[in-house]
């Protein structure tokens, strides 16, 4: 007789599951587990090293300029200048995608790290408790509005706050510097500190003020129900939307979120597999959408066991898509949220390059990258892929650091993947990376949309006009309006930029619909003209003996021409007893 049936799991398999322990006790291992050392070591190289730097850069420029004589400056002030143009635009010219795509990196992981998690916490927190206490009285429209006013409410209360420690921290400062002072360094150690308090506190109250006006004034997201008869479309495609599947690498594994309140090993996914196949047959599908977190942590193992599952049904694979989810990238360990990896650690290009293989097995034939510099499609990710395919395998091999910082710029310009419409009226799908750059896996679930993946999108979306399109990401935009019964399943998880995000889909929201994962959640609305699509976890949420669900959605162009979407179809996969 088995005392513990090993089957069934145990304790150990909650160690990081958000469903069956609290954020408090969660953050309670994390301080008892976390690597002090490496801790210590990654806050000095991201965050001390970073703020002297950035204190210091005022007293040098003041140093500098106060060893040039007078006749110097005033005889070579202008060749300096116009060298220093010249040098910028150079640099400009040869490098410019890439220091902005670094600068851009490096401002959203500054926001992320310094504003957007407060931010989003005190919002979300008047929400909470203003949701909470005016229930009786909130409608829909009133809803909205209660969204807009919190966000200016959190902004002004952050911004004030921001401006106070200005305050406090001013008269510690020293802006202005002599040569002779940089013989002391250690004298300016202080003010350098003082000094880059100032200027990201001043630069956080700006943005969160900034960030508040945005997400109060942008089109709330509202629920969403004008689906139309699908026999009034005269021409459609029926789409399946999955997300958030979770496949894990071993035959009795529980996913890292659900621990054991969630479904064990991948028999629910099989099944669901087994499923299409007879709809497929019975009705055909044009496309099989799976939004993100195809994987729990982004393994070998579990990218194994979800070809082994999709192979079994090749008419499935030859119309599935695949992109990117936080799971797939983000996670450092998928069984303790206290470990973190420095940027030169080689485990997160290596869960970027198994994506890319993925891609590249399901769909590498049929999608296209974009060639940002002619404006238009370029050539198929098999054919971009292929001069790489060897410094890949080399790198999964060895992990070697001088192959993981050549492939980052691969990784950096796979993004937009595009699926073209078959003719100038077809349905093409626009495949997105919302991943953030983060090495902790206690903070994995944060978004990003970059601005250069954004002007991909738009060039694709000219290059086609007449084309309709599905704008398929990982990550919710923003915070939709049901309810969520706890806090911390409304904080941290949206886009960093979203609202920002929202309105640059808007401009294409005539010929375009969201479709996302991520929340787990059910949810049709829209913001605005802009129609969302969240779709709920198939084997997330629920034990082995629970019935799950997924959605057909049938999308097409009516007469008018316009854009709609018919009654969604609710596909439910009943629970084993086993």
């Amino acid at each position: 007789m088995l005392l513990i049936d090993p089957r069934d799991g145990d304790v150990e398999d909650d160690a990081s599951s958000t469903k069956g322990r609290s954020l408090l006790s969660l953050a309670g291992t994390l301080l008892a587990e976390i690597s002090l050392p490496k801790l210590i070591a990654a806050w000095f190289l991201l965050v001390v090293v970073p703020s002297l730097l950035l204190g210091l850069a005022p007293l040098i420029v003041a140093a500098w300029l106060s060893s040039i004589p007078r006749g110097m400056a005033s005889a070579y002030g202008g060749l300096l200048t116009f060298g220093v143009l010249v040098t910028v635009l150079a640099i400009g010219w040869f490098g410019g995608r890439k220091i902005f795509r670094a600068v851009e990196q490096a401002f959203w992981a500054l926001n992320a790290t310094a504003v957007q998690p407060i931010y989003a916490l005190i919002r979300e927190t008047i929400r909470h408790v203003a949701e909470i206490a005016l229930s009786h009285w909130l409608d829909e429209a009133r809803r909205a509005r209660l969204r807009g006013w919190s966000a200016a409410a959190a902004g002004l209360l952050l911004c004030a706050f921001s401006l106070f420690l200005v305050w406090l921290i001013g008269p510690y400062t020293r802006w202005t510097a002599h040569f002779s002072d940089l013989l002391t360094p250690l004298q300016l150690v202080r003010p350098a500190l003082a000094n880059a308090g100032v200027i990201l506190f001043a630069y956080g109250a700006a943005a969160v003020f900034v960030w508040g006006l945005a997400d109060a004034s942008m089109d709330q997201p509202r629920g969403w129900s004008d689906f139309v008869d699908g026999s009034l479309l005269r021409r459609k495609w029926r789409i399946v939307h999955l997300s958030d599947v979770h496949v894990v690498g071993e035959r009795y594994g529980f996913r890292l979120e659900s621990g054991r309140l969630g479904a064990r090993g991948n028999d629910r996914f099989a099944r669901l597999l087994d499923q299409l196949e007879a709809m497929h047959a019975e009705k055909p599908f044009d496309h099989i959408l799976i939004s993100g977190d195809i994987t729990d942590a982004g393994r070998s193992a579990e990218w194994a066991e979800f070809f082994a599952a999709i192979l079994r049904h090749p008419n499935l694979v030859a119309r599935m898509l695949i992109l990117p989810g936080n799971h797939d990238i983000n996670v450092v360990d998928r069984s303790n949220p206290a470990r973190l990896d420095f940027p030169t650690s080689p485990g997160r290009r290596l869960r970027e390059m198994r994506m890319l293989s993925g891609l590249c097995a399901v769909q590498g034939a049929r999608t296209h990258v974009v060639d940002l510099g002619k404006r238009r499609l370029g050539p198929t990710v098999q054919q971009w892929l292929a001069p790489h395919a060897a410094d890949i395998a080399s790198f999964a091999d060895t992990g070697s650091l001088r192959l993981s910082i050549g492939l980052a710029q691969v990784w950096a310009e796979a993004f937009p993947v595009v699926l073209p419409p078959e003719d100038d009226g077809g349905l093409g799908i626009i495949l997105l990376n919302s991943t953030a750059l983060t090495h902790f896996s206690f903070t994995n679930a944060l978004g990003l949309m970059s601005a250069e993946q954004t002007r991909a999108m738009h060039a694709v979306v000219r290059q086609f006009p007449k084309a309709q399109w599905i704008v398929a990401l990982h990550h919710h935009m923003v915070e939709y309006p049901a309810r969520a019964l706890k806090l911390s399943e409304r904080i941290g998880t949206a886009l960093i930029n979203g609202s920002w995000f929202v309105r640059q889909v808007q401009r294409i929201a005539r010929r375009a619909i969201v479709m996302h994962g991520h929340r787990h959640l059910d949810w049709i609305g829209r913001c605005g003209r802009l129609v969302i699509v969240s779709a709920p976890s198939p084997v997330m949420e629920a034990r082995d003996t629970d019935t799950t669900a997924f959605y057909v959605h049938t999308l097409g162009v009516d007469e008018a021409g316009r854009y709609l979407m018919a009654h969604p179809e609710r596909i439910e996969i009943a629970g084993t007893n086993g």
